[in-house]
């Protein structure tokens, strides 16, 4: 019998069913037993890519901080270092709503993973070249992870039920408009983002203007 053209198994397909499942029902869902029934392989077949569960997990998120565009930080592009910060977390943030339930893991940091460190190591790199000192390079690329990942953990909008009976105003006397912001979910966590990460690029631009005096 020839054999296959391709593979039957590889480290993509693998990364991809994993994918699918967490996108689909959660990490909880994720075991080789799983992932082996959805690729149609035996169970130890996986064992030639990954030796454990933890190990797709890591791949699976991987994936994910791949799909962040980091063009911005080229050496040859002309975005101020705002700029790019903004464009970047915007691009961040836009992978971590495809993927949500992969960002539990994600928030963990990138750990030994190739492209959360291109990440990390871009960002940095970036904030160092634009004229911020290390220490506080670091400390950026610690609060742009904090608010983008912390911003895809849930919904605030979403958080709040659709019941109009739900918040008595002898209870809540500001909330009597709150049971419909779960309709308007997407515009309202929007909103909220852009809003925040405004904020936080208007103080970090003051604080810019500060290093900037100080070395002068």
């Amino acid at each position: 019998m020839a054999r296959p053209r391709k593979p039957l198994l590889s480290t993509d397909r693998i990364v991809d069913a994993a994918r699918s499942l967490v996108d689909t029902e959660g990490l909880a869902a994720v075991s080789t037993r799983r992932l082996a029934a959805e690729l149609g392989v035996s169970g130890p077949s996986l064992y030639n890519h990954f030796r454990t569960k933890d190990q797709i997990l890591e791949a699976v998120a991987d994936s994910v901080s791949a799909q962040v565009d980091l063009s911005m930080f080229d050496a040859d592009d002309p975005r101020p270092w705002r700029t790019a910060l903004h464009d970047w977390a915007v691009s961040y943030r836009a992978a971590l709503r495809e993927h949500p339930n992969i960002v539990p893991v994600l928030a963990q940091g990138p750990g030994r993973r190739p492209a959360g460190l291109r990440l990390a190591d871009a960002v940095f790199g970036a904030m160092v070249d634009a004229g911020w000192p290390p220490a506080q390079a670091t400390s950026i690329g610690a609060l742009m992870r904090y608010f983008v990942t912390g911003s895809a953990l849930g919904s605030f909008a979403g958080g709040f039920v659709d019941d109009e009976t739900a918040y008595d105003p002898a209870d809540y006397p500001h909330l009597g408009q709150a049971h419909l912001l779960a309709e308007r979910q997407d515009v309202v966590d929007d909103r909220a983002f852009a809003t925040g990460l405004t904020a936080l690029l208007d103080g970090l631009a003051l604080q810019y203007e500060q290093i900037s005096a100080a070395a002068h």
